[in-house]
Order: structure tokens, then sequence, then C-alpha cells
């Protein structure tokens, strides 16, 4: 039935193969995944046949950990049910010229679930500086704590808005804080 579905889909748009073609290399796979378990397996075959052909997974549902391992094993697409036959052939379409096709839900995921920063990367001084400025201090505060000039202070905090790649002291306290 998925594959009647896809099928119909991207009838006039493109040829469709639903298994093997005799002979036939293609451009764009699409490979229906009902869970994790095979899923590298099948993405690197459908890659054996063509190195350079656009592989997107098909689930039934917006299944987060299923895309996020599905990326992660090479797949240049994630298309689900809930698409419309139009969503779904302009999806194979952004997959097929090297783009990669993720639903709103997954990246959305993604920017919500970020991985922390590792504040270890951040010299002793620094995160010392970081904790003074998650207080509310000021730099002229913390130089007097400290027993630093204000300038030591600014090049501590311009070292470590680097390591954690922000731009000022109110998104480095969000990161110290974990938010």
């Amino acid at each position: 039935m998925v594959a009647l579905g896809l099928t119909r889909a991207l009838e006039g748009r493109t040829t469709v193969y639903t298994g093997e073609a005799p002979g036939a290399v293609p451009t764009s796979v699409i490979i229906c995944a009902e869970d994790i378990e095979g899923l590298q397996a099948s993405i690197e075959d459908a890659k054996r046949i063509n190195p350079n052909a656009s592989v997107l997974v098909f689930s039934m549902r917006v299944d987060l950990p299923l895309a996020r391992t599905a990326f992660r094993a090479g797949a240049r697409g994630f298309i689900h049910a809930g698409m419309s036959p139009d969503q779904v052939a302009r999806a194979v379409e952004v997959a097929a010229r090297g783009e990669i096709v993720a639903p709103r839900q997954l990246v959305e995921h993604l920017l919500a679930n970020e991985d922390p920063v590792d504040l270890g990367m951040l010299s002793v001084r620094q995160r010392e500086v970081l904790e003074f400025v998650v207080e509310g201090l000021s730099n002229a505060q913390i130089a007097q704590r400290l027993y630093l000039s204000e300038s030591t202070i600014k090049q501590h905090l311009r070292a470590a808005y680097k390591v954690l790649g922000v731009r000022n002291r109110n998104e480095a306290a969000r990161v110290v804080r974990g938010r």
C-alpha cells in the first residue's frame, strides 16, 4: 500500500520502480522504514548501487529518532505519510539536487535539544569570570573581586565568547545556566 501511494504521488514526475528494476541505476531512492533496525544497512545498500543517489526515508509518521538515525546514516531526506503528494514529490526533487529535506518538527526538535556546550573547554579563570557574569556583576565588579584589571576581565570574556560560540554576556550567561 505504501509503495502504491508513493508511486501515485510521484506519477508523471519521475519513473518509479518498486523493488529492483532490471539494469536500472536509481538517481533517488525512497526507503520505507518502520523502525531504526536495519535502516543503516538499507541506506548503505542504496548507496552501493549508486553512490550519487539521493536517499530519502519514508515513515508512516513523523518519527524524530528514526529521522535522526536516517540522516546520520547518510540519507538526504525524511518524508512521512502526513505529507501531501505534492510535498513528497517536491522533497524528492529537492533531495535529488543534493539538498537536505527534513520535516519542520525535526528541525525544531534539533534546535530545542542542542547538545550542551562543554564548559570544560573554558579555562578555570574564564569559568570563574562567567559565574560572576551569571550573578549579574559588571566587569568592574568582577575585576574588583578577582583583583584583576577590567581590561583583563574583558580579555577573559572575549576568549570565553569564542569558545562558547556566543556574541555577548547575555548569551554567555544563558549557556552557562544551561538554557
